[in-house]
């Protein structure tokens, strides 16, 4: 893993850390984004730009991206179609314009959904559709486009990861797809862009990062590296996810987040994710499902996961618990669910008991990662009824 140190501010938390290997170059700081330009003439000349239908344009990172992207010989084609949860569909039309306009590069702006959806058209353009992608693992073999990830919030650690989660619209199933190909050439984490994402947003994309590390921890994959950098990326949550739910948009709030999500990422990408990430990709399938924001599905089933998974890894979220500032990981959650405004449950977001069976039976991918031992529908099942 190559890490270009674009700006000083925060990159003091990493020392004495190791960093993991991965494919992906990370160029983190303040000003980073002036690097899109460079960066992206290294594997291409006509870059589809992927990002959201709005946020981008109204806060003036779109000019500036395609402004520097122009001002290097790119020739840019625009797809700003992507929702808050990215389908096949949206995908699909995102590599019928690569196609057309014979783009080489793929660039993906915005929040973890940008991204991901910027991944599942990068694999697209090679092996689409996107729908029958959806749910699978694909074998390492060139068959994407580059991928450049510019994350405008901090939470999916999407930027460094080799997963997209999507919605398959034909099976309403709403899973990953995976494989060394999706990982970015390059993450360029500029944390000023952090300075766009209204306070709510930021709440919820934080409890991801806080999800990711913590389930970094915990997972059965983990190591001693991957668990230094949770630890490190749970201590950055506890800090500064307080302040910026509550509006701070100081360097250093933002500076610590966008780096707490890139050690979350690297946890996704080197030892995965536990049952939540699963449940909450479950989820998603339903037609209420797919209006909920990632991180806020997540805070409503951490209570439950954390009372059913605790007691099979006690020293590892008793060391999280103290991460945050206290003794108690679930007294720890709750607090910081109840000063983002994530609390409430699947009921306040229009699920009912007559859903449970069908999330149970979308629940898809690795469970075995889990701390719980030997994690099936009936675990899944309890999770969810203490969640209404």
């Amino acid at each position: 893993m190559e890490l270009h140190r674009e700006g000083a501010a925060g990159l003091s938390e990493l020392d004495g850390l190791e960093l993991p290997v991965t494919p992906t170059r990370v160029v983190f700081g303040r000003g980073a984004l002036a690097h899109v330009g460079l960066r992206t003439g290294e594997y291409g000349r006509r870059a589809l730009l992927v990002c959201g239908r709005g946020a981008m344009r109204r806060h003036g990172v779109l000019d500036a991206v395609v402004g520097a992207l122009q001002a290097t010989d790119i020739t840019v084609t625009l797809f700003d179609g992507v929702p808050a949860n990215p389908t096949s569909a949206e995908a699909d039309r995102a590599v019928a314009l690569a196609v057309e306009d014979r783009c080489d590069v793929v660039i993906g702006l915005g929040g973890g959904s940008a991204i991901d959806a910027a991944k599942a058209a990068a694999v697209g353009v090679e092996r689409g559709p996107v729908g029958p992608l959806v749910g699978t693992t694909l074998e390492a073999s060139g068959g994407a486009l580059p991928l450049i990830a510019v994350p405008t919030t901090a939470g999916s650690g999407s930027e460094v990861t080799k997963g997209a989660t999507v919605t398959d619209v034909a099976r309403r199933l709403k899973a990953g797809i995976r494989g060394p190909d999706l990982f970015p050439r390059v993450a360029l984490i500029d944390p000023v862009l952090l300075g766009t994402v209204p306070a709510g947003v930021a709440a919820e994309s934080g409890f991801d990062a806080l999800a990711h590390a913590v389930e970094g921890l915990a997972a059965r994959r983990s190591d001693p590296l991957t668990r230094a950098l949770a630890l490190r990326a749970v201590e950055l949550v506890g800090v500064h996810l307080p302040k910026v739910a509550a509006g701070d948009r100081s360097a250093q709030a933002q500076d610590g987040m966008a780096l707490a999500a890139l050690l979350g990422g690297w946890n996704v990408a080197l030892a995965g994710t536990c049952l939540p990430h699963r449940m909450q990709q479950a989820m998603g399938g339903l037609t209420h499902g797919a209006a909920l924001p990632h991180g806020r599905g997540l805070a409503i089933l951490y209570p439950a996961w954390l009372e059913q998974a605790a007691p099979y890894a006690p020293e590892r979220f008793a060391a999280a618990a103290r991460a945050l500032g206290g003794t108690d990981i679930h007294t720890e959650v709750a607090r910081l669910r109840q000063v983002c405004g994530l609390t409430g449950g699947l009921r306040d977001q229009g699920f009912t008991e007559a859903d449970i069976a069908t999330m149970r039976a979308a629940v898809t991918g690795n469970l075995g990662n889990d701390p719980i031992p030997s994690p099936g529908p009936d675990s899944v099942e309890r999770i969810y009824r203490a969640c209404v």
